[in-house]
């Protein structure tokens, strides 16, 4: 169900503190994490601590959460001092979600050049 926690799903369990992170910013509804694989040299994944499969299902299901999402990432952006970031949600496989949890990046501390990739 929607919002419900995935036995499978790897941000469930860093949620869930089954999995070790390096948090850098938790509220009651988000969580925000360092990337393991950072694009950029601030790489912070931002996500809501309930389980929605993508952000359109998000912003569907639970807008208010998604704003909470989009809150933490300005947090985060300000926390890392970063005058200048980037917020990417990728949805769908063709489009780079590899993880199957909506989540935000936070990108920034380098130019981020236009078109990406």
């Amino acid at each position: 169900m929607t919002g419900e926690a995935e036995n499978d799903c790897l941000f469930c369990k860093i949620v869930a503190g089954q999995i070790p992170a390096t948090i850098v910013r938790e509220t009651e509804t988000t969580l925000a994490f360092r990337d393991i694989n950072p694009q950029a040299p601030t790489h912070v994944l931002v996500i809501p601590k309930a389980h929605y499969k993508n952000a359109a299902e998000l912003a569907a299901g639970a807008p208010q959460l998604a704003a909470d999402v989009l809150a933490a990432t300005q947090a985060v952006a300000d926390d890392e001092k970063l005058d200048s970031y980037r917020t990417v949600f990728n949805t769908g496989a063709g489009a780079g979600q590899t993880v199957w949890h909506a989540h935000a990046h936070v990108l920034g501390g380098r130019g981020l050049e236009w078109p990406p990739g």
